[in-house]
């Protein structure tokens, strides 16, 4: 048997961590077994399903490297299938039609509720068959009225419930569209998933849909219900805790290595190792080690895990993903070095990617003013002197690497008899036009010898107006 699991968001809203997490949970379950995995659009509810939330979707799954092997598919599209399926049930008398009004069904709802009863249908049109003409009506399954559904959960072991708890499903609604519940069933079965990974708000859900699939003669997949996420505080995660969507984390600059490999801990573990690779979640994952308590989101380890990745992964990699901060900076990336190569000096100096381009606009822009405390406390006219004479020596170098320009220093350092803070910090903050940089040697080597020149003269320039003011 090949394993073939799903993901099968609504489009009423970004995708948020916690669909992401589902995701990626069937995802790995079909990459650990050799299996494909479906992306599924469940778009039945017509009114608040929109085209920018199913963009959303495939951006945040697409931005995560969660790719898909068949999908995405539209519920929307298979409108006739699921029409021929109702016809069948209703042949076959395993579904009729309900002529109940909503306001005749909510009076009995309210006697229930005044009897301590349960509320729910009674079943009053399950058998008869004198339908009125020209009437609006909706149908109903007929959910067995003996026995039990039996689910073997993965995450929450042995579930039972008995059929008597379940009254007759609407599988369509009077206006003639299909209802989540049996469009699910439908596709679940058309495209063969063999297991289910979902939240715990769909346990209720389950045993209807068994009941259907017991119905139509089909095969029942296994089921893996998975906890909510909390916040830290340990209510329900929502926005007052920060960004929810995925692609907020991107936009705050987290890398897809560090969302995964955070969301992937929250629930499931592989002893007691924190670190996990794309392929070390694959080679390990297996539904029977989620837990079946809640997590709670701590966007404090997500950032320790985003700093790790920034710092470990290629440059290249990193620079994949920087690359969108620095166009939203406005930065243009030809107009100065490498980005693997700024990375490489400033990966451990950053929690996120877009801090990594806010700190690194001068290799590739020139700035306006000098940062205003930096300036104050080093463009001083104490400071002249080393910078005129570091200016030449670097401007006298034939080879532009980090070890001459080191050099360069060090000799006016020594030349001036001054300590090496006395010429360091001055050139830092007229080449960066701040105080705070990788080291000199290898930053003022991503800069151009003529560059590094120019912005001298603008910091001898601001010290000498400085002097006359």
């Amino acid at each position: 048997m090949t394993v073939v699991t799903r993901f099968a968001p609504s489009p009423t809203g970004y995708l948020h961590v916690g669909g992401a997490r589902t995701a990626l949970y069937s995802w790995l379950y079909a990459k650990n077994t050799g299996g494909e995995f479906v992306l599924r659009i469940e778009d039945t509810d017509i009114e608040r399903s929109t085209e920018d939330a199913k963009q959303a979707i495939l951006d945040g799954m697409q931005w995560l490297g969660l790719t898909w092997d068949h999908g995405p598919i539209y519920q929307t599209r298979r409108f006739d299938r699921y029409k021929e399926i109702i016809e069948q049930l209703l042949q076959e008398g395993k579904a009729y039609k309900c002529f109940m009004s909503a306001s005749e069904l909510d009076e009995i709802r309210e006697q229930q509720k005044l009897r301590g009863e349960k509320p729910r249908y009674p079943g009053t049109w399950r058998d008869r068959t004198d339908h009125p003409e020209n009437e609006p009506y909706v149908i109903r399954f007929k959910n067995p009225l003996e026995g039990k559904v039996v689910i073997n959960d993965h995450i929450r072991g042995k579930i039972e419930i008995d059929n008597r708890e379940l009254d007759d499903l609407i599988i369509q609604r009077s206006d003639g569209t299909p209802t989540y519940n049996f469009c699910v069933v439908v596709d679940d079965w058309d495209m063969g998933i063999t297991h289910v990974v979902r939240g715990e708000d769909h346990i209720n859900n389950t045993p209807r849909q068994i009941n259907i699939l017991q119905a139509l003669g089909a095969p029942i997949p296994e089921y893996a219900h998975v906890s909510m996420i909390l916040g830290d505080d340990g209510k329900k995660l929502s926005k007052r805790h920060g960004a929810v969507g995925v692609m907020q984390y991107r936009d705050d600059g987290f890398l897809p290595q560090a969302l995964l490999n955070y969301l992937v801990r929250l629930g499931w573990s592989h002893g007691d190792q924190e670190i996990f690779s794309l392929n070390e979640m694959i080679e390990h994952f297996s539904l029977d080690a989620i837990g079946q308590s809640a997590s709670a989101f701590n966007t404090e380890k997500l950032i320790w895990l985003n700093q790790h990745y920034i710092k470990t992964l290629p440059a290249s990699e990193v620079a994949s993903h920087a690359k969108w901060h620095f166009d939203e900076e406005g930065i243009d990336l030809a107009a100065g070095p490498e980005l693997e190569k700024v990375i490489a000096i400033q990966a451990d100096r950053v929690k996120t990617l877009k801090e990594l381009a806010q700190i690194s606009t001068y290799f590739y822009t020139d700035f306006e003013n000098f940062e205003a405390n930096a300036a104050k406390k080093h463009l001083r006219p104490v400071a002249k002197a080393a910078l005129e004479n570091v200016r030449d020596k670097l401007l006298a170098l034939d080879s532009w690497t980090p070890e001459s320009i080191q050099q360069a220093i060090h000799a006016t350092a020594e030349e001036l008899e001054v300590g090496m803070g006395k010429v360091g910090m001055p050139l830092r903050v007229a080449a960066t036009g701040g105080g705070n940089s990788p080291s000199l040697d290898v930053t003022l080597n991503l800069l151009s010898k003529d560059k590094v020149a120019e912005r001298i003269n603008k910091a001898l320039t601001f010290i000498a107006n400085r002097e006359n003011s």
